[in-house]
């Protein structure tokens, strides 16, 4: 053969070698699959991204043109694996285009310019992971991944062949350079059959930038006592709140590049920064991710009309939904479990022989119309419709299932995140239909499912209310239940406060006067406050689940001050509150059959020191 061909076959043999290497590492990207790479709709065409990487005239950022723009973070622990996210850009402004969520093509093709210039410029970043403690060496783990634009410079990568319950170290860098990330460390989970003599959950959720700082997450990282961080929804608001922390982009979302800039600033506040570096989270999203009230059709602020459409901008519900839900898995540490299924944020996690976390989905997966601030009469009239669902019929038969399968597999506790108060709260108005309480007959259907079934040891978290309430897990009506003694109830709900969101905006006094008529109002709820901002310290061990509730001060200013509210505990097989509730002391709010003694001594987690400490104002103004 002539020598010149042989040149020429030998050439395209390393260019399709060099190609698919460039593939392959396209696709250690997570986020190019982002919501669905099966769905051609869905996805982004790797090969295209990668053919045009390799164009003449793409030329590759010089290092010193970037940066990691937003921390580091992890989530989703296996037993050995854990997904690890940063992201490495020219600036902090996220993409403009919406192409990736727009038009009616097979598939975004990214050599057209009809749709996009495209960035031909890929970055190129490789991971490490090492043991706890140590940042050189050999690694366990490491791979290389590329980013362009097309998913806002973000990179998630899967951690693969790691030990089970481990602390590790991790670090992104961008390839052939210096130019490194901050470190991050992390944790895998338990392996499903391994015994776990303690298991600690901080628990938070309902984070609004303008309304106030961040400071449950910079307490809890600082206490650092904590194995994962779980987040139970509204990461982010939608909203166009003005003031010290304005909301940007300043006006309420709906594009793409509406909800990656909002990820984007959320993600500059250095405790979110700090608590991301430094756990791995665990989360779901709760209406404000997309929109207020949300539900399979809509939201109290767009829904499926010809009226709604005009006057938002041209965007459907669906629309928005798909923006929303694109920038969320590109900017969260998130496993998609289920690809056939790009709305699908519901999952289990079985960490070792002690517990099994279930995550719901009680908003946007295929929920029945909600209160939406002008129908709330008719909620009323069809709350306790059969037909009514939070969660849709095929994530609420996985989640029965889910339940039997962890009380099978002999779990000794079943921990459930979802987003809004399971229990019946009856309020001065009457009964809320945005919680569980307007859809009565889906949770009837999960009670009887416990009951029926002799499930025990079930602990409820929600969020979304902004407020803290502890309540025994009761059918009342159907089952006979004792106040006093919580005989009858077949497990407890932990419902905790925001981290920055407004509760009972008023002063503290009359604060703790409505938690008194809530509490007095309603059998099961045995304390309620809804004063301070604050998160949930859950630590899960064999014979007993311990919740300890804890309230920041202030979050009109950035403070380390952390103030214990209350101490609940819940015994193996009790399937109720150990009575007296709380100790019968708690720091603020309202105890059935306690005392409230405010103290005001107050944990400063920088300093570890302890002080009396008081603010006049709780929120930003």
């Amino acid at each position: 053969m002539h020598r010149k061909a042989v040149a020429k076959i030998a050439a395209a043999i390393a260019f399709s070698f060099q190609t698919l290497a460039v593939v392959a590492s396209f696709e250690g990207n997570l986020n190019y699959a982002s919501p669905s790479r099966r769905h051609p709709s869905l996805g982004i065409d790797v090969p295209h991204v990668s053919r045009r990487s390799m164009k003449r005239g793409s030329v590759a950022y010089a290092p010193k043109d970037l940066s990691f723009t937003h921390g580091v973070a992890s989530g989703d622990p296996y037993s050995d694996s854990i997904i690890l996210w940063t992201r490495v850009a020219p600036s902090r402004a996220s993409d403009t285009s919406n192409v990736t969520v727009e038009g009616s093509v097979p598939l975004y093709s990214h050599d057209s310019e009809t749709y996009i210039k495209a960035d031909r410029s890929p970055i190129c970043v490789s991971w490490v992971v090492f043991p706890e403690g140590r940042v050189h060496g050999p690694a366990v783990a490491s791979g290389k991944a590329y980013t362009t634009s097309d998913i806002d410079y973000t990179v998630k990568v899967e951690a693969k062949g790691l030990r089970p319950f481990t602390t590790y170290n991790y670090q992104f860098e961008i390839c052939g350079s210096n130019v490194k990330s901050p470190l991050g460390r992390t944790k895998t989970a338990p392996a499903a059959n391994a015994h776990v003599s303690e298991l600690n959950l901080a628990v938070f959720s309902c984070s609004n930038y303008p309304n106030g700082y961040f400071n449950a997450y910079g307490n809890a990282a600082r206490k650092d006592d904590s194995d994962y961080f779980v987040h139970l929804g509204d990461y982010i608001y939608e909203s166009a709140n003005k003031g010290e922390r304005a909301h940007d982009p300043p006006r309420l979302l709906f594009t793409l590049h509406d909800y990656r800039t909002r990820h984007g600033q959320y993600r500059t506040d250095p405790d979110l920064l700090l608590a991301s570096k430094n756990f791995a989270w665990i989360t779901t999203w709760d209406d404000h991710e997309v929109s207020n009230n949300g539900y399979r059709d809509g939201s109290s602020g767009l829904n499926n009309t010809e009226d709604s459409f005009v006057k938002n901008g041209g965007v459907s519900v669906d629309q928005r939904k798909m923006n929303a839900v694109r920038a969320y898995f590109e900017w969260m540490p998130i496993r998609q479990v289920d690809l056939d299924d790009n709305l699908r944020i519901w999952r289990s996690f079985q960490l070792g022989s002690l517990l099994d976390l279930i995550v719901l989905d009680t908003r946007n997966y295929d929920r029945s119309v909600t209160s939406l601030g002008w129908n709330d009469e008719y909620i009323d009239l069809i709350r306790d419709d059969a037909s009514r669902t939070l969660m849709g019929s095929r994530q609420e038969n996985w989640f029965y299932k889910e339940l039997s399968k962890s009380a099978k597999r002999g779990a000794a506790w079943r921990i459930i995140g979802n987003q809004i108060i399971f229990s019946r709260i009856y309020e001065s108005y009457g009964l809320s239909g945005d919680n569980w309480s307007g859809y009565t007959a889906n949770r009837n259907r999960t009670l009887k499912h416990l009951y029926d079934n002799k499930i025990g040891n079930n602990v409820f978290l929600a969020g979304d209310s902004h407020q803290n309430w502890v309540s025994d897990l009761v059918w009342l009506e159907e089952k006979d239940y004792d106040p006093e003694t919580g005989e009858g109830s077949i497990g407890v709900e932990f419902a905790g406060t925001a981290v920055s969101s407004t509760g009972v905006d008023a002063a503290i006094i009359p604060a703790r006067a409505q938690a008194q008529s809530r509490v007095a109002g309603n059998p099961e709820l045995q304390w309620q406050d809804g004063y301070y901002r604050g998160y949930i310290y859950l630590s899960v061990k064999p014979a007993r689940v311990e919740a300890r509730f804890y309230g920041s001060p202030s979050v009109a200013t950035r403070n380390s001050w952390d103030l214990p509210l209350a101490n609940f505990t819940v015994r193996n097989g009790a399937n109720r509150l150990a009575r007296p509730v709380g100790g019968g002391v708690v720091e603020s709010g309202a105890l059935k059959g306690g005392e409230t003694r405010p103290s005001n001594v107050t944990l400063n987690t920088e300093t570890l020191k302890w002080d009396v400490v008081g603010y006049e104002q709780m929120y930003i103004k």
